[in-house]
């Protein structure tokens, strides 16, 4: 027989070498091609450096790499070893010789065809389980920062009481390990058993024992290994049942333990940990006794517990013990759902009060002064009038607003004021022409803050803008204007060397800059330009004159792609909003940490309760990381980004929260202090509204405290949906400045109704304080209406609106022609005891390109009011006028003494009585004729008002006086706020 350790040695056969030049050129090329693959590689890894560096968080790109490389090469090389050592061990075991039979002789030619390279594909399988192993075990990083680094949560679970700690933190590294034991148990199991096959060792037909003594052994302890670690997987499992999700058929998803599970599956689970610690010690025992007999009676032992104790026995005791008297038997588990699900999710102190929904007051001027001062009416819909901002303030092609503007929070003469805002950035597919130089160069940012007031329109339904024009002007002051990082600028643009960039343009042209920061990296250096060459398959980067000293190239650009890069461990909220903070743009984004380890706690999926309508028509409104299943969340971080500088800064929010302590241990040094936040800064924070969303749609469950209540299901409500549109998805929540039922001012709020499950009338309504730096902030209130009293909800309210005569005539007149109807947010008001319910209506159609806001619906008690303004209809509701608002102004173009400007502002007003007329008719396009007459007019007025002025050669003072219009604002152009709107040519009476 031949030897099994080596093989035989025979003639060489000859075969045609090829010459030595194509050798050198194969030789060559294959150099070349390693070299090429290399270069990519270090491209991505060294761009990657240099951006972290150059937003000053290096530490987290060095902290994560060596994690990963840590654990790539323990797992790796443990993996390895382990499948390495136990094929050289069955080869060290094989017999000396085998039996005569044809399998072995078929065996004999494949032990002879890789004797010689025996080591060699000894060091492949061993590399190639290992790559593997490493690959999966660094994906693990977070896992191993958060056990290594994990702080206690002060909190103990009711069943085992062990900190939360151990399930959040400790649990799932202690899970990977075991996955890591079994993958090379059986992986060694395997490589053994074939080896010991190949030589021998194993045998399927040949005569005799169908195994040797040395591989009954060999192969008995990596069974009794494996069997080992599926003692130590029952245990853990004990624990794992506090943190289990399943389908409660009383209340869906549930997570932890039921009746079932404490009195059925946890003592099942300790007597099969028992049985597979003995089963493993049978196989161990085969060492000495060299017999499978005992193992394998005990291996079939544990496998007949499992599906008798372990699945049979639970299933009894579902069927005869808990399901006839299940609300008796599951309400100590539900309690404890209950307390651990309202704490994890931050609505433990939620604030529930009766309301009556219908007011009791008799005195209509008393509530109609009410409706004045419970809340500031949101009028201009930030999710509307973006169109509008776009139409008036663009100003050029090449900027662009977000299609959802944000609401914040400003001072106008010394009075808060809820504000729309929104940025005018970068918007690339509006330049005259699309080339690398331009679209890279030339045209790299944006231009100042558009703000409009909240909660009025001027004369036209247009916003009333507190800044507007370009460069922008208005309340907020002076500020660094211009716009580098946005959420519309998602390419990379080359700055700061020879190629100058256009700033913005005006009357007298364009005007240039050059970047003057110190964002991005330099490109200075050849060996930065060629990974940045091959890193955005742009070879031009590398030999471009454009390039020069200083220039710097700028990417990942968008707020929450930013945050996420610099905190990889932070799930990022949907909504990052502008404000100006200290004379510069400041991105606010809220960012959160989570865990899905926190027993008891019912788990959520981010992107499922976080959809709404918003996210529905503008995906960049979603919750990063939208498929996280998590049961515990905070909103821990306040992040910030530079609108001109790109810099990020992390500010901690929830100094209590375990989950950034831990991650903080990790990554120290970048996330700073709360105490760090200015006033300034504080002032623009809010209540994030992903959170809130998640938040809502677990209080439709676990707003009630009793377990009984919580099991019959008679409480459970619904977020409903949208009534302004037909998208099928949730309402939004809306930022709204109100005061609730026992406050003595108001408070910026997020704000949302809730309905009963399947039905359309209202269940609660549903705030929480959005004001940053307050003691209330975060308090979450719910107006629980009476289950015995119909109190309309927010589809109803709007089947209302559409189904009265008189508003419906309104509409289809509105609808005249090619125009559209556009319905605004629908909010809901508590005021006295019962239910304000205001929505703006906006029309878009005939020449304009933009919705207007052209009437406003209001309903109060049953009566309901579709009128020009807030206040009329308010009027017409309550049957009483306001004690506390001045009487409304009519807009009219101004006059002067020059006669030629006389007869134009003539021509001025009859245009403007024109477009009244054909407003009232809907006629959409003589209203188009008459707004172009009107513009013409008002040029025709300032052209002879400056010459006029040349020629008296008066003062720039009396010009500014007598000018009467402002031509700064663009096409649309924008009222100042210390001017009535028909002063300025842009906004004249149109």
């Amino acid at each position: 027989m031949p030897d099994r350790g080596g093989g035989p040695t025979g003639p060489r056969i000859s075969m045609g070498r090829p010459s030595r030049r194509v050798r050198t050129l194969l030789m060559t090329l294959g150099v070349l091609a390693v070299l090429a693959m290399a270069f990519v590689m270090f491209a991505g890894f060294w761009t990657d450096w240099l951006w972290y560096r150059s937003v000053h968080y290096s530490s987290v790109f060095t902290t994560t790499l060596w994690t990963k490389i840590g654990l790539f090469f323990v797992f790796g090389l443990l993996m390895a070893a382990a499948v390495g050592f136990n094929i050289w061990l069955a080869h060290r075991l094989r017999p000396p010789l085998s039996a005569m039979s044809m399998e072995q002789q078929s065996l004999d030619r494949y032990r002879m065809g890789i004797a010689p390279y025996k080591r060699w594909l000894l060091l492949a399988i061993t590399s190639l389980v290992g790559l593997i192993a490493g690959a999966s075990a660094s994906g693990q990083w977070r896992t191993w920062l958060m056990w290594v680094n994990g702080v206690p949560f002060d909190q103990k679970d009711p069943q085992f009481h062990l900190d939360v700690s151990f399930y959040a933190f400790d649990l799932p590294w202690y899970r990977f390990l075991l996955g890591f034991g079994f993958a090379a148990a059986v992986l060694s199991l395997i490589a053994a058993a074939l080896t010991h096959y190949l030589y021998g060792g194993l045998r399927i037909t040949s005569p005799g024992a169908r195994a040797t003594a040395a591989a009954t052994g060999h192969l008995s302890v990596l069974l009794g290994v494996f069997v080992a670690l599926k003692a130590v997987a029952y245990w853990l499992d004990r624990y794992g049942l506090a943190v289990k999700s399943s389908d409660f058929k009383a209340t869906g998803n549930w997570t932890g333990l039921r009746y079932v599970d404490a009195n059925a599956y946890l003592p099942a689970k300790t007597i099969l940990f028992c049985i597979a610690v003995i089963c493993a010690l049978l196989f161990f025992a085969t060492l000495w006794r060299r017999t499978w007999q005992l193992p394998v009676i005990g291996f079939g032992l544990m496998v007949l517990s499992a599906v008798l104790i372990g699945g049979l026995y639970p299933a009894i005791v579902q069927k005869f013990q808990v399901e006839p008297n299940e609300q008796a038997k599951e309400a100590p588990y539900v309690e404890k759902n209950l307390k651990a699900t309202r704490d994890a999710y931050g609505i433990a102190g939620t604030d529930v009060q009766d309301y009556a929904g219908a007011s009791d007051t008799k005195d209509k001027a008393e509530l109609r002064d009410d409706a004045d001062t419970v809340a500031s009416i949101r009028l201009m819909d930030p999710n509307i009038v973006s169109p509008t901002f776009q139409q008036l303030q663009q100003v050029r092609n090449y900027y662009g607003f977000p299609s959802n503007l944000d609401v914040d929070r400003y001072s106008t003469n010394g009075k808060e004021q809820d504000t729309v805002i929104g940025l005018r950035e970068l918007n690339l597919a509006g330049i005259p022409k699309s080339n690398w130089i331009n679209d890279h160069f030339r045209y790299t940012h944006g231009y100042g803050v558009v703000a409009a007031k909240g909660t009025t329109a001027d004369s036209e339904g247009r916003p009333v803008f507190t800044e507007y024009n370009l460069p922008s002007k208005g309340d907020l002051g002076t500020y660094e204007q211009q716009i580098y990082y946005g959420e519309k600028t998602t390419q990379y643009s080359i700055v700061g060397g020879p190629q100058k960039e256009i700033d913005y343009s005006d009357d007298n042209g364009e005007k240039t800059t050059s970047y003057k920061g110190k964002s991005g990296v330099s490109l200075a250096s050849p060996v930065n330009r060629a990974a940045y060459a091959v890193a955005f398959g742009e070879p031009q980067i590398l030999y471009s004159g454009a390039i020069g000293e200083g220039s710097r190239i700028l990417y990942n650009r968008t707020p929450k792609e930013r945050v996420e890069a610099v905190a990889p461990w932070l799930t990022i909220d949907g909504d990052a909003y502008p404000a100006v903070v200290d004379g510069k743009i400041q991105w606010i984004v809220d960012a959160y940490t989570t865990t899905n380890g926190y027993p008891y706690a019912s788990r959520t999926t981010l992107g499922d309760t976080t959809a709404d309508s918003l996210t529905a028509a503008n995906n960049q409104r979603a919750v990063v990381a939208q498929q996280n299943q998590v049961n515990y969340i905070r909103n821990s971080v306040k992040a910030t980004v530079d609108a001109y500088t790109g810099a990020v800064k992390l500010y901690q929010w929830d100094t209590k929260d375990p989950v950034l302590k831990t991650w903080m241990k990790a990554f120290p040094n970048t996330v700073e202090s709360k105490n760090s936040i200015s006033p300034e800064l504080e002032a623009h924070l809010r209540y994030p509204q992903d959170l809130f969303k998640v938040q809502r749609e677990l209080l439709t469950r676990y707003h009630v405290k009793d377990a009984q209540t919580f099991l019959s299901g008679s409480e459970v409500w619904q977020v409903p949906d949208d009534p302004t549109n037909k998208s099928g998805s949730a309402v939004p929540p809306y930022y709204l400045s109100m005061k609730l039922p026992g406050q003595s001012s108001q408070a910026f709020s997020l704000t949302t109704t809730m309905t009963p499950n399947g039905r359309d009338n209202l269940s609660a309504f549903v705030s929480v304080n959005a004001e940053a730096g307050t003691p209330d902030y975060g308090k979450i209130s719910i107006l629980k209406l009476p289950t015995g009293r119909t109190v309309d909800g927010p589809k109803r309210v709007q089947s209302q609106f559409n189904s009265e005569p008189s508003i419906a005539e309104s509409i289809r007149l509105l609808r005249g022609g090619d125009s559209e109807v556009e319905y605004g947010n629908l909010l809901t008001v508590p005021l006295d005891g019962g239910l304000l319910y205001v929505e703006p209506v906006y029309v878009r159609g005939g020449d304009l390109k933009y919705p207007l806001l052209r009437k406003v619906l209001v309903t109060y008690g049953g009566s309901t009011a579709f009128e020009d303004t807030l206040d009329q209809a308010l009027n017409k509701v309550f049957g009483a006028e306001s004690s506390t608002q001045p009487p409304e102004e009519t807009t009219k173009p101004p006059t002067s003494s020059n006669p030629t400007v006389q007869a134009a502002l003539a021509d001025a007003q009859k245009a403007f009585d024109q477009g009244q007329e054909a407003l009232k008719k809907g006629d959409w396009k003589a209203y188009g004729e008459a707004q172009k007459d009107l513009e013409d007019a008002l040029q025709r007025a300032e052209d002879a008002q400056a010459k006029a002025d040349k020629t008296s050669g008066a003062s720039g003072a009396d010009k500014s006086a007598d000018k009467g219009t402002d031509k700064s604002a663009g096409a649309g152009g924008s009222p100042s706020p210390s001017s009535s709107p028909s002063s300025e040519k842009s906004s004249g009476s149109d």
